[in-house]
């Protein structure tokens, strides 16, 4: 799979050149730009928009800190997109997909090597394995939670509504209270690290997916290196069990996608190509992509479509997202948990 290697890239006159300058311009704008977005939209800007306040931080944070449209509720990272649905199927649907992608993991790995992680595409398949372990988990989380509910919910049916507040509550101090309250907004409860990295994940995961697989399909196998790619099960399925199985996943479940976080789709392709230039100037080893190469003529070009094209498979995505929003809306109105 390999590419050629046409030049030892550890001297300086492989990067003191015109071609690394335009390629470093291309990779560092996009990096910028997505550290400017993250700025804007997630930062607390504010004390009350990092919750401390009180009462108050409820309201503060869409408006005074993160983008009201970047909140993550903790219940949309477990809870499915329709109420009929038991958010056990949802928790079902993510550990076969962790097995079945952690296990392609493996065996790409027991039959390459690690070269492997040379490649944008195994790491990007590695992110969605990590996805899908870490959603699992907010899902065992979130079936446990609906359960608990579901169980109250018969014991009040039961017992009428006159309910015993349990022993100590009265005992509950202000300062508890108001810890309580920076956790809510909109009568839900906001995610903490684990919550927002999920949906970081998720949003990641999205662009890169599309990237990966429509590149590989659409331009490195017919028109790049064609020569270079053994067709087998294990080259079929990186490049496509991937995108079903996280198309899979958001149409089943309940998280937003706010534009801003193409941030970190930019962010995760600029880590990749800023650890291939670290590599490739302390060893001099073969490219995993031949347009990566800096001695190919028309590097720069590449490098600058590559960067556009982050857009349009980020776009492609949210077209699938509006698309299941509207279809959710047309179909079942009033049972769609979707904002």
């Amino acid at each position: 799979m390999p590419s050629a290697m046409a030049v030892d890239s550890t001297t300086p006159e492989y990067w003191l050149n015109w071609r690394f300058m335009l390629c470093a311009i291309w990779v560092y704008s996009c990096m910028v730009l997505a550290c400017f977005l993250i700025w804007k939209h997630e930062c607390p800007s504010s004390p009350d928009a990092n919750g401390e306040g009180g009462r108050d931080s409820e309201d503060a944070r869409p408006h005074r800190g993160r983008d009201a449209s970047g909140v993550v509720y903790l219940e949309d990272c477990w809870k499915p997109c329709l109420e009929q649905i038991h958010p056990g199927w949802l928790l079902a649907f993510r550990v076969v997909s962790f097995f079945v992608l952690a296990s392609l993991l493996v065996v790409d790995v027991v039959v390459d090597g690690w070269s492997v992680f040379l490649y944008y595409t195994q790491w990007t398949f590695l992110l969605v394995t990590l996805y899908f372990g870490l959603g699992s988990v907010l899902s065992i989380y979130g079936c446990y939670q609906y359960s608990y509910k579901d169980g109250d919910d018969r014991s009040g049916a039961d017992h009428g509504t006159y309910i015993i507040a349990p022993a100590g509550e009265s005992a509950y101090d202000h300062s508890t209270k108001n810890t309580c309250y920076t956790k809510m907004h909109g009568g839900k409860e906001i995610a903490g690290f684990w919550g927002y990295l999920f949906q970081i994940m998720f949003q990641t995961n999205a662009g890169a997916v599309m990237i990966t697989d429509l590149m590989f399909w659409f331009i490195l196998y017919p028109f790049l290196a064609h020569n270079q790619y053994d067709m087998n099960f294990l080259l079929i399925g990186t490049h496509s069990i991937n995108v079903v199985f996280m198309i899979g996943d958001t149409v089943l479940n309940s998280l937003r996608f706010p534009w801003f976080r193409i941030a970190y789709f930019l962010l995760w392709t600029g880590a990749f190509v800023n650890v291939q230039w670290l590599i490739h100037a302390n060893v001099s080893i073969w490219w995993p992509y031949p347009f990566l190469d800096l001695a190919f003529p028309k590097a720069p070009v590449w490098y600058l479509v590559v960067a556009v094209l982050h857009f349009p498979c980020y776009a492609l995505f949210a077209l699938v997202m509006r698309l299941k929003q509207s279809l959710l809306e047309r179909w079942f109105p009033h049972s769609n948990t979707c904002v």
